[in-house]
């Protein structure tokens, strides 16, 4: 047989079992959800920001990106095609991806980028999903760029457990960079040390009046007197966490990570990458012109970062042009109480189905490391503390992003790649936030490897996340794909069995958790969602660094329970 019949055979019999898998699955699938087709286009976009121009990689030439809207239970097909010179793909972070990991979109873990000139579609259905989520790159640092909302209504006729507001608007609070992000990411890594601070924080793409040449480059919303406003706040900086406030507003949180919340009055509100929140704000202030702000939230020590705030205009219709901006007081850059208090706030809006009974118990410290110096030019790559190399992990492991597909590595059954020895327990048992090692770099370093986590389908998973004081204590932004979690507990120092409270009746339900700086925090989920999950600190320099472990979740019985195969247009390595 002549090879390319020969080919042509195996694809149509491919396509036959996969629309037959895919038809059995989808019996069982939602009605009544729509499709929702999107055409994007990674394309160089010239901006003029901080007195430069230069060329940021974006989507469809939108910055922040076009936004994906749709109704719970819709099934999302997005082609993309990559026209930059750079390898892109795209993660839809929150998304649950039930039976479509190869659509989750990490490079290196469930794909192969899309390079240059290539095309793949992505394919999702939003099972019972609704509320704020967002879309990101995730290949090298391209997201500090490419980003942009997934806005999920209920089903028709079903409303929000809270009075329609007004109008609705998103935030998304971001990090600007006079750099080209992947050459940033390989100089950082070259250099052993760690990342420059952003030249700007900004507000959908505007880093507003307090910085150079930004007088007008500044995000504005008209409120109306006495109407009430629903605000979808999205965190998509990269290496920065951030509080947000308005000059003399209350923000109401009814939303956290695409949950309903019991509503929770607040002044201010965090967040880390990978967050969303929606916020109810009423305009009941005299008519005037108020500031919306972003500033740091550091909570590691001796690190630098930028504290110039970033200002957007709460802007009530009657206020004359030039009306004083009233200005938004942020808290103090390390105020870990003003995060604690909004996260004792999040309560889920109803009673949760939380697991009581646990099969699989898993313990991870999360932190960073300095490795020793190998390098035979020690001022060019040694530049981390002590002359040494930065370094993150979890259960002192780096986590090793090969250069293949490591979803389609476990499917095709290939050896070599990967390990499935990550421990689930640290090796020992310390006082991780005050005892920590740390005369780096002698005995702070970590072992390198692309190791994974086996999890049993069904089981009932629940995870400690401990900080460590190696280096620094720091609030990481820990975020598992495919998955949302319930929080059950946090708290300061080493987590203890005996003294732990836990939440069992209505935790909040998340994607991302920000654990508490010095502290843990303790989540549970039921592993039902077959394929290789990556869980990862959301501080891009973190993950650079090996703060990662991908979880592989087993197949269950039966066509419900069990990955179907790749698609046809999977890019290659």
């Amino acid at each position: 047989m002549a090879n390319s019949s020969k080919h042509g055979l195996i694809s149509l019999l491919f396509h036959c079992i996969f629309a037959h898998n895919m038809l059995h699955v989808m019996s069982q699938w939602p009605k009544g959800g729509s499709t929702r087709y999107y055409d994007f286009k990674v394309q160089m976009l010239k901006v003029n920001k901080l007195c430069q121009t230069r060329e940021i990689v974006t989507i469809n030439q939108m910055y922040p990106g076009p936004v994906v809207y749709a109704q719970e239970d819709d099934r999302i097909i997005v082609k993309l095609t990559n026209e930059t010179p750079y390898n892109a793909t795209i993660h839809w972070h929150g998304v649950r991806q039930i039976l479509t990991c190869w659509s989750d979109g990490p490079s290196y873990i469930t794909q192969c980028p899309v390079q240059s000139g290539q095309t793949f579609t992505y394919e999702f259905t939003l099972v019972k999903q609704k509320g704020t989520l967002f879309w990101h790159a995730h290949f090298s640092w391209l997201r500090a760029t490419v980003y942009g909302a997934i806005i999920i209504y209920p089903r028709k006729g079903v409303p929000y457990p809270f009075k329609s507001p007004y109008e609705e608007h998103t935030i998304i609070l971001g990090e600007y960079w006079n750099w080209d992000l992947v050459q940033l990411e390989r100089n950082v890594t070259a250099s052993g040390g760690g990342a420059p601070v952003a030249d700007a924080y900004t507000i959908n793409g505007h880093p507003g009046p307090n910085y150079n040449c930004s007088t007008n480059d500044v995000y504005k919303i008209d409120v109306v007197p006495g109407k009430t406003y629903m605000l979808r706040i999205i965190g998509a900086l990269l290496n920065m966490e951030s509080f947000f406030t308005i000059a003399n507003h209350k923000l109401t949180i009814v939303e956290a990570d695409g949950e309903y919340t019991k509503p929770f009055t607040t002044d201010r509100v965090m967040l880390g990458p990978g967050h969303t929140l929606n916020v109810l704000v009423t305009a009941n202030q005299k008519i005037g012109r108020y500031s919306m702000a972003m500033g740091p939230y550091m909570s590691a020590q001796n690190v630098a970062f930028q504290n110039i705030t970033s200002i957007a205009y709460f802007q009530y219709i009657g206020a004359t042009p030039n009306s004083v901006t009233l200005p938004a007081p942020l808290p103090r850059f390390n105020d870990n109480l003003a995060v604690k208090t909004v996260m004792d706030g999040l309560k889920s809006l109803e009673v949760s189905n939380v697991p009581k009974e646990i099969d699989t118990n898993l313990f991870f410290t999360i932190g960073l490391n300095v490795n020793k110096c190998g390098s035979k030019t020690p001022k060019k790559n040694c530049q981390g503390l002590n002359g040494g190399v930065m370094g993150a992990s979890m259960n002192n492991n780096s986590f090793i992003r090969p250069n293949f597909s490591i979803l389609g590595a476990y499917y095709e059954h290939i050896n070599g790649g990967f390990t499935e020895d990550f421990p689930g327990s640290p090796l020992k048992f310390y006082d991780f936030v005050n005892g920590a090692p740390n005369s780096a770099p002698n005995d702070t370093g970590s072992v390198n490897g692309t190791r994974t986590k086996v999890i049993e389908y069904g089981s009932r998973v629940q995870i400690i996340l401990q900080d460590t004081g190696t280096v620094t204590t720091e609030n990481h932004p820990i975020h598992l794909h495919g998955y949302s979690f319930y929080v059950i507990g946090y708290g300061s120092g080493n987590y203890n069995p005996q003294t732990a409270n836990f939440n069992l009746v209505d935790p909040p339900y998340m994607n991302t958790i920000g654990v508490p700086v010095g502290g843990w925090a303790a989540i549970r989920f039921v592993a039902d969602n077959p394929g290789v999950w990556f869980m990862h600190c959301h501080l891009e320099i973190h993950l650079t660094w090996g703060l990662a472990v991908a979880l592989v979740v087993k197949n269950g019985v039966g066509p419900m329970e069990t990955l179907p195969h790749p698609p046809a247009d999977m890019p290659r390595c």
